[in-house]
């Protein structure tokens, strides 16, 4: 098994590693996306390898991970921003994409066709004017639940696998949500909710929300990412703001019960602002601030190294096995 790195960016469209971050090439214009797009997904599935589903400013394109071609899946979101993309676990070809302005689409043949879910998610908002979906994640356990966050407008709960949503935000201390994010513990899921104004957690499948606190400087939250082995290790992403100008990673080691640094090296230069974990090796981490500092972990993020090359504005980040 080699490692592959994908990185989205807000304007430079996909870039990839083969050496476990040390060096990056660029997938240009003709690979069959334009060269400046902005992508803000990256979604792969472990029983469809070969391919990645990719969220862009232009729609959903699928990546061919052999090839390095991209096909655009013609949909109702081509004129729209696509931030967030979802794969049932037990069904890769159910298919769910989040959007600005905030909708959800719904696919059951892989992206060849699309339907608008039934959210009601308004059509403005504060701050952002428009929604956007930023996180649609399914239940790792039961696969009709699925969770989506919203900036700015909340969190929204699906029962039936995304056909209809209901918002589920009563306590949440901002509904400027980032990020979602379920862990299993025993007989109990935990959710996560990241917020711009700190991490918020729930008991009872979103019903209710409250603030979990941990010791920062500044309170704002980008993602949640449990390590891809269910041993109650995840990691936060903090900073002041985006893209701010200061940063660092969270993690816990207990199911989210407690949380210290994590310890990324050197001096981060904006917000940090994504974990990139897969199941075939729990071990190996990629993480990365709002501009373009990556760092590995190759020990599950007891310790991590600073890779050498920067990029841009990073909005997605996703490694697999190839």
């Amino acid at each position: 098994m080699t490692p592959r790195l994908y990185v989205g960016t807000g304007g430079f469209s996909v870039w990839f590693s083969n050496d476990l971050g040390q060096t990056f090439d660029r997938l240009w214009g003709s690979t069959g996306l334009y060269s400046e797009t902005r992508v803000w997904a990256l979604n792969w599935h472990p029983d469809r390898p070969g391919e990645i589903l990719v969220g862009t400013d232009s729609g959903v394109h699928r990546l061919d991970v052999a090839s390095h071609k991209f096909t655009h899946l013609q949909s109702p979101m081509d004129a729209m921003q696509v931030w967030s993309i979802a794969r049932s676990p037990s069904e890769p070809d159910l298919v769910l994409a989040g959007t600005r302005p905030g909708n959800v689409f719904r696919s059951t043949d892989g992206g060849q066709s699309w339907e608008r879910c039934n959210t009601g998610i308004p059509a403005t908002c504060l701050y952002v004017g428009s929604p956007r979906v930023t996180k649609i994640l399914f239940d790792p356990k039961e696969h009709n639940l699925v969770w989506a966050g919203l900036e700015v407008g909340g969190v929204y709960r699906s029962d039936d696998a995304g056909k209809t949503w209901t918002m589920t935000s009563s306590g949440l201390i901002s509904d400027d949500v980032h990020d979602v994010g379920i862990m299993h513990h025993r007989n109990e899921r935990v959710l996560f909710a990241a917020t711009n104004e700190g991490l918020n957690i729930s008991r009872d499948n979103g019903d209710s929300w409250a603030r979990m606190p941990f010791a920062s400087k500044k309170p704002y939250t980008r993602t949640i990412t449990p390590r891809a082995d269910d041993s109650g290790v995840a990691f936060v992403a903090n900073g002041d703001g985006p893209p701010g100008s200061w940063g660092r990673l969270l993690r816990t080691r207990d199911f989210g019960e407690h949380w210290e640094n994590a310890g990324l090296p050197g001096d981060l230069q904006s917000s940090a602002w994504l974990v990139a974990a897969n199941r075939a090796n729990p071990d190996l981490l990629f993480s990365s601030t709002a501009l373009g500092q990556y760092f590995r972990s190759d020990d599950g993020g007891d310790s991590w190294e600073a890779l050498p090359r920067r990029l841009t504005e990073t909005r997605a980040l996703a490694w697999i096995p190839v």
